[in-house]
Parts: C-alpha cells; structure tokens; sequence
C-alpha cells in the first residue's frame, strides 16, 4: 500500500466528508430535510466528475515518452506540491469560520428551494478536493506502484468517510485541530518530496549528489521502509545538489508560516 496515496485520500477525502457532513447535518435540521437528496446529488456528481478527469489526465500521460513524459512529470509535481501548499494554509486561515460560510451558502439555497443551488454548495466544495486529488495521485504514480497508489487510495478514502459519519452523528472524539495540524505537517514534508522530485525529473541523469546511502538497502526503494520514506518524506538516497536545496528550501519556510501565530 502506498503512504503517500493513503495521506493525501484521508486528508481530501476527510474535508471533503467534512463539508458533507456540515451540509448535511444543517440541513436534516431545518424545514426542507427533504432536500438532503440534493446534497448526495452534487456529492456523488462532483466524484464522478473528478474521476473522469483523474482517468483523462492518467490515461494521456501514460501516452506520453522520452522527455514529454519527464518534463510533464516535472510539471505535475510542481503544480501538486503548490496546489498542496495553497489546500494547507487555506484551511488553516478558513477552518474556524468554514461551518459559518457552508452554513449560509446552505440556508440561502434552502430559502430559494433551490435544489440546484444546494447540491452546487456541495458539488463545488467537493469537486474541489477531488479534482486536486486526482493530481497529487498521478504525481504519486511516477515513483510507486500502481497497484499500491489505488490500494492506499481506497484505504485512506474509507478512513475518511468513516470520521465524516462520526462527525455527522456529532462525535467529539475527533480533535480537528490536531488532526488537520498533523496531517498539514505530513503534507508539507510530502510537497517538499514533490519539489525534489519535480528537480530530479528535470535534472535527468544525477552526477553532483550531496550524499550517496545506495549501499544501505532499507534505505532504497527496495524494501518498505524504504518505500516508505521515498512515498511520505521524498527520500532520496541519494539526491542532487538542486534537488537537496530545493527539497529544504521548500519545507523550512513552509514549516516556519505552517505554526506561524
């Protein structure tokens, strides 16, 4: 199972469960509850669409050679780690006043009877994280193996859902805060892998590497610690000057404003 696929499914599937259930829980509370069909309606619209372009976007890559193929890579995985950059601290500037805003968007719609106008409430919200998912996916299949990206897509995807129906049926178990401050952390590492990388791909064929640890096998992609270094924190056993520069000048500031008050 890939960690890395596993994260970024739990994480976007988590705030996309989230919304859900704020949506959801708002409206089974008002006069309409009837129009909850709407809400599953804009869901399961948005996953379909956001599937559709994930399969669109895999299958013309996987088309791609040579240089296309590396410099496309290198493109996907710049635009992943700043996507991911920009998910992480727009929750953490938005995630107190979230519920207030879906809320609002939800009761204006309900006031209209607008069914169209609450399943874009959540149409919107989700398509949004599945669409982003869908890029992170295909920037975590240029390293691991495909088999091992859906395993820990699906798993982190039912571990997200299951804490949205615990969040949906008003638990208070699940600390918020911590979970989206240790997951933002997870992610920021993840990016910085994603920049090494988006280098590495770019940079072609190594020769000025800052350290060179080949010769200790639980540390390459060989065995699972390995693979689940390279998947989680962009370990490279042996990477570039470029990539080592890019990798820390990435997650030093983005860890530095990340716990910023």
């Amino acid at each position: 199972m890939s960690s890395a696929s596993f994260l970024i499914a739990l994480r976007e599937g988590f705030e996309a469960a989230l919304i859900v259930a704020i949506v959801l829980a708002f409206v089974k509370r008002g006069p309409r509850p009837d129009m909850a069909r709407a809400v599953w309606l804009g869901t399961f619209s948005a996953l379909a669409v956001a599937t559709v372009v994930g399969l669109v976007l895999h299958l013309t890559i996987d088309g791609l050679e040579g240089q296309a193929r590396t410099r496309t890579f290198a493109a996907i995985c710049f635009a992943a780690a700043g996507l991911l950059t920009w998910m992480i601290f727009w929750m953490r500037a938005h995630a107190r006043g979230l519920k207030k805003e879906l809320e609002g968007k939800a009761g204006t719609a309900i006031a209209e009877s607008s069914a169209l106008g609450l399943a874009m409430v959540a149409f919107l919200a989700v398509v949004r994280e599945g669409l982003e998912t869908a890029l992170f996916l295909i920037s975590a299949t240029a390293s691991d193996d495909a088999r091992a990206v859906i395993l820990g897509t699906v798993v982190g995807l039912a571990v997200a859902v299951v804490l949205g129906i615990a969040i949906y049926r008003g638990s208070h178990l699940i600390d918020l805060r911590r979970f989206f401050q240790i997951t933002g952390v997870l992610i920021i590492i993840f990016a910085a892998g994603l920049v090494s990388k988006g280098i590495a791909f770019l940079q072609g064929q190594t020769i000025d590497v800052v350290y060179n640890v080949k010769g200790v096998s639980f540390l390459t992609g060989e065995t699972e610690v390995g693979k689940f270094l390279i998947g989680v924190f962009g370990w490279d056993p042996a990477p570039s000057v470029l990539q080592f520069l890019g990798y820390v000048g990435y997650l030093v500031p983005a860890l530095i404003f990340f716990f910023w008050e």
